[in-house]
């Protein structure tokens, strides 16, 4: 397909704008999509995560990693597509993956669990440390139930109101 511009290179870029019903096309060669100030993406990185992963040793949290061979049952994403693009296929991605992504957190962040950043007055100190044993207690209710630890399940549930 010849450019829409110029009509004499070969189309490598392809826009399309949506405007209520109707589908404008517009096929662009790279010589005049530069004219027309369209960055193509040529100089950028298209997975700059997977760059930073392969600058730390192709992931070995991930390389050789137990269950690396395992797809997602959503979407067949591997860890592998992941390594490859820096990219995860679906939120369900998170689910399977959960071991492997978590140890590679681990490893570029310090931590797996994502606190976020906030701004502390001097008071709200003890606001957080409330907040975090709130989540710690939670956490271990979970696990309480799912390994069927009933009792203790209530204790934690008692704590957990006391608490809130």
């Amino acid at each position: 397909m010849l450019c829409d511009n110029c009509k004499e290179r070969e189309a490598s870029i392809h826009l399309q704008q949506v405007k209520g019903n109707t589908v404008t096309s517009l096929h662009l060669c790279q010589q005049c999509a530069a004219e027309k100030g369209i960055e193509t993406g040529a100089g950028t990185a298209k997975y700059p995560l997977s760059d930073f992963l392969a600058s730390m040793g192709k992931g070995p949290a991930i390389q050789g990693a137990e269950g690396a061979d395992k797809a997602c049952a959503s979407c067949g994403a591997t860890l592998k597509d992941f390594q490859d693009t820096g990219r995860l296929g679906c939120p369900r991605c998170y689910d399977t993956f959960e071991k492997q992504l978590r140890d590679l957190l681990r490893r570029l962040h310090g931590s797996s669990h994502h606190v976020g950043e906030a701004y502390l007055s001097t008071g709200s100190r003890e606001v957080d440390e409330k907040q975090v044993e709130v989540t710690n207690l939670r956490n271990k209710l979970k696990q309480a139930i799912e390994t069927e630890n009933f009792e203790l399940a209530a204790e934690l549930r008692d704590q957990l109101r006391t608490l809130e």
